[in-house]
């Protein structure tokens, strides 16, 4: 079972970003669980969200401690308390930064990938909000689902213009990563 926590501020997308990568695990045949885990619930409020994807029913119904997978949706967010903990050994970190990778893996101690999510979606949608390129970003560096899964699953939300510009937005974060480069995580 590969497990995924996903860090964000309330606004940013971070529970519709859980729900699309268990859709997009579904509209491959795979089995997901996505669920919110809400502090004070106002925007710009820190989010947590877990994914699950499975072979198999995904029974286990607490909150995931121990992910291999983390996608933090602001940068701020590294220096809060407790946003790293429980990483797997071997777990992978996307950040939406600005910052260079190895810049903030040395601030940090711990390997990260950065990707500029936030300016991307505000480019190519017109609001600065990375979800959408994170997962885009998250699924072409880890293979665990097809691309083409995720904008199936956009396509059951958006429709017209509004697709068109997420599936753009796709395209351009799977670009800006390696392929492959997490696939021994998975």
């Amino acid at each position: 079972m590969i497990e995924i926590r996903i860090h964000g501020r309330g606004g940013q997308g971070n529970v519709v970003a859980a729900y699309f990568l268990a859709m997009a695990a579904f509209e491959v045949g795979r089995h997901g669980q996505a669920f919110p885990a809400f502090g004070a619930e106002r925007r710009g409020a820190p989010v947590v969200a877990f994914v699950r994807i499975d072979d198999q029913p995904v029974r286990r119904r607490c909150q995931v401690l121990e992910p291999g997978f983390l996608i933090i949706q602001d940068e701020a967010l590294l220096h809060v308390p407790g946003v790293l903990d429980g990483l797997q050994a071997g777990g992978r970190i996307l950040v939406n930064s600005t910052r260079d990778s190895a810049e903030l893996s040395a601030e940090f101690g711990i390997e990260m990938t950065a990707l500029p999510a936030g300016a991307m979606a505000k480019e190519i949608l017109g609001r600065p909000v990375p979800n959408t390129a994170l997962l885009s970003a998250f699924l072409n560096l880890t293979g665990l689902l097809p691309q083409e899964a995720l904008v199936k699953t956009l396509a059951h939300r958006f429709k017209g213009g509004v697709l068109e510009k997420n599936t753009r937005l796709v395209e351009a974060a799977a670009e800006k990563v390696e392929a492959g480069a997490w696939t021994a995580s998975v």
